[in-house]
């Protein structure tokens, strides 16, 4: 089913036309509630810290992760102690808002969630109200700036920068709004947010008309292969079985292409909980997965089994922009702090 909702959503025809009354409804549903947390109707949570969302306006994966990591060591390079708030996609813990350890279990606190506090070591509170989450992280942690995982369409958060990820590969769709296309806001939401970032290569004059300036341009670069128990490993170009449980597998399986490795692809759904059968293939191929699979199966870890971690590189002129915007802010809360007593 998901694979045919994405043929309908990327492809050339829109079989879900006679669903346009839906997606009316939704948009005017969405859209009503932001006007709420606008004008106060509901209830808007501001952190005394700054806080930055990086978030998408489609459904699936567009490379928000790698950002997030790229963002958190940007930051703690300045002196920062960042802090993460996310939803926790399909976790189920004990209790919200939930503090995340890398102790802790994927299927309790979302894989993605996991991987950061594990690549990152920074602090991590999942929560589905975003504003709960932040409340919590700054109760239990020392944080001068916030960043949400997710959540640009969470407006009962109040948020002080927005930056928004778009997959160059797959662009914007039909540029429909769920559930004729893949998008959660029309395509002019990504003119009110303060960055877009491209994640790939596009045509220089952007992604499905948008503009984006090269500075925003984001690439994945691979990093050092690694055993499902993290420790650093040494397999040269040969057939493998490739996995991934991502929103695009299709970028995964052309990362090892491109590395020399001749891939049998094995896609899964996004957040898959896999088992210990899924990995099994009836021959002695060695087995690769991304970072955020490979979290989810540590335990079924063996011989010939391997994850890729990814890093995103950006320019220096995008990340000096970026610092110069989150350092006035930062000054503007401390003022605010001493005025307040």
């Amino acid at each position: 089913m998901a694979g045919w909702l994405e043929r309908a959503w990327y492809g050339n025809k829109s079989p879900l036309a006679p669903l346009r009354p839906v997606e009316w409804l939704y948009m005017r549903i969405a859209r009503q509630r932001r006007v709420d947390h606008a004008s106060g109707d509901r209830p808007v949570y501001r952190a005394p810290v700054p806080v930055v969302v990086v978030g998408n306006i489609s459904v699936g994966g567009v490379g928000k992760t790698p950002f997030v990591l790229w963002l958190l060591a940007l930051l703690r390079s300045q002196g920062y102690r960042p802090g993460i708030i996310s939803r926790g996609y399909g976790a189920k813990a004990p209790c919200y808002p939930f503090d995340v350890g890398p102790g802790s279990a994927a299927a309790e606190v979302g894989d993605e969630p996991l991987m950061l506090v594990r690549r990152s070591g920074c602090p991590l509170v999942i929560d589905p109200v975003r504003g709960r989450a932040a409340a919590h992280l700054l109760k239990l942690h020392d944080c001068d700036i916030i960043i949400s995982d997710d959540g640009l369409q969470h407006y009962a958060l109040a948020r002080d920068l927005e930056v928004a990820i778009i997959d160059a590969q797959r662009g914007l769709g039909n540029r429909r709004c769920l559930p004729v296309g893949p998008l959660r806001e029309p395509p002019s939401r990504l003119v009110e947010v303060d960055y877009v970032v491209v994640n790939g290569e596009a045509p220089s004059a952007g992604v499905d008309g948008f503009e984006v300036a090269a500075s925003h341009r984001m690439l994945l670069q691979p990093g050092v292969l690694r055993s499902l128990d993290g420790s650093e490993a040494d397999l040269p170009p040969q057939r493998v079985h490739a996995v991934a449980g991502i929103g695009n597998p299709q970028r995964f399986f052309a990362t090892l292409t491109q590395l020399g490795y001749e891939v049998v692809p094995h896609p899964f759904p996004d957040h898959h909980t896999f088992r210990a059968q899924d990995l099994g293939f009836g021959d002695s191929l060695p087995l690769l997965m991304t970072e955020k699979d490979a979290v989810k199966c540590r335990a079924f870890a063996s011989h010939n089994r391997y994850y890729l971690p990814v890093d995103a590189v950006l320019s220096q002129a995008f990340a000096d922009d970026l610092l110069g915007r989150i350092n006035r802010l930062v000054e503007t809360y401390k003022d605010f702090r001493k005025a307040d007593g």
